[in-house]
């Protein structure tokens, strides 16, 4: 499967320069989480690291005036990979939508090229007490990866708002967004969603609206075609109705999941519940194989508990072992965050989102530092 990364190939030993990009609430908290992690990845595995920070969201808009400076921007764009927080909160709700921090994630990631969001949710078995589904059902498991489209679709299209007159002579506000795809769109995303099943469990399926949106045709239409060039991969589709449910139902029964960027918006973190917390999951942003990737968690930024040092810092810690896997070509490096983190909750540590889920072991209360000592200690 291909990477992402401007990271020279030929110069393994090159020094692999990192934006971070702290962002509000809680973002700072868990963002210094995952440096640290990943700086005890630098000595473990000899891995020459560089950081910058930079600003983005409402902090940026406080200290610049815009959620997305360009100079962040000019950054992000130089560097082999950037790790963001979280952004928003109420303090920025009431400014214009240009403006507010939500902005910034949409233009970053245009500005980036990352077109590919790649969210793995899993049930982790010594959580799966934590899930909101039957035990059954929760028992036996959740490992999926879903292919979220990420540049395109309804939150760039065409939008806008114009008063007009019903024929009854009612004056009324109408608004609309455009959902529009291309082809050359939807076969970039699905080559990812291809190739990832590949190294997995050779499943795909595309949750789509083909019953009704034009878009949603176009988009089985590619995907069909481009099943041929990928014989080895069981391909299905569902309406994004019907996924919804079967998620809940069965998904233990999914492999990877491809789909647009508003049906992934949705699913995503439907897999995140089910899971047992949004503060789980990490994810990916990709796009050509010569661009730095984003990673972020999924989470958002949680303004009612920042500065208590309360926050899950593993799903940016997870974050930042997709990090090391795609864009500075280090699996081992990856791996092995990775199995830290299964470590911890395997000895049961929890967060303040983990502690009350049922289960036998006993439980290790822990607040972000206290988690990211114990990912530490199972790294080293």
């Amino acid at each position: 499967m291909k990477t992402s990364g401007n990271v020279s190939k030929q110069n393994p030993g090159a020094v692999r320069h990192i934006v971070l990009l702290p962002g509000d609430g809680i973002g700072p908290e868990v963002i210094a989480s995952a440096r640290q992690v990943l700086e005890a990845c630098a000595v473990r595995f000899a891995i020459p690291l560089a950081f910058t920070e930079a600003a983005i969201g409402g902090a940026a808009y406080d200290a610049c005036g815009s959620p997305l400076p360009q100079d962040t921007v000019v950054k992000c764009c130089a560097a082999d990979a950037v790790l963001m927080g979280a952004v928003g909160g109420p303090a920025w709700d009431k400014l214009e939508r240009g403006l507010r921090p939500e902005s910034a994630l949409l233009g970053i990631r245009q500005a980036m090229g990352v077109y590919c969001n790649l969210r793995p949710a899993i049930i982790y078995p010594q959580l799966a007490a934590a899930s909101p589904l039957r035990a059954d059902v929760a028992a036996k498991g959740m490992n999926l990866l879903i292919c979220r489209e990420l540049t395109g679709g309804i939150y760039f299209g065409d939008r806008g708002r114009e008063s007009v007159v019903l024929p009854d002579g009612q004056a009324v506000v109408s608004a609309w967004d455009t959902e529009r795809y291309n082809t050359a769109e939807i076969r970039r995303i699905a080559l990812w969603a291809f190739q990832s099943a590949q190294a997995r469990q050779r499943h795909l399926t595309l949750v789509d609206k083909a019953n009704v949106l034009e878009s949603s045709r176009l988009w089985r239409e590619t995907v069909t075609n481009l099943a041929a060039d990928f014989p080895e991969v069981q391909v299905d589709f569902l309406y994004v109705d019907n996924a919804a449910m079967q998620l809940l139902r069965r998904p233990f029964d999914f492999d990877v999941l491809l789909t647009s960027n508003m049906f992934g918006d949705i699913l995503s973190d439907e897999a995140a519940e089910i899971s047992g917390s949004i503060g789980l999951l990490p994810s990916a942003s990709l796009g050509a194989a010569d661009r730095p990737g984003l990673y972020e968690p999924i989470h958002g930024s949680a303004p009612d508990i920042a500065g208590q040092g309360k926050a899950n810092p593993l799903a940016t810690i997870l974050s930042a072992a997709l990090l090391l896997r795609y864009s500075l070509n280090l699996p081992e490096a990856a791996a092995a965050v990775e199995t830290a983190c299964q470590a911890v909750l395997t000895a049961g540590y929890r967060c303040e989102d983990l502690r009350d889920t049922g289960a036998s072991l006993p439980v290790i209360p822990v607040g972000t530092q206290g988690m990211t000592e114990a990912v530490l200690s199972f790294l080293k």
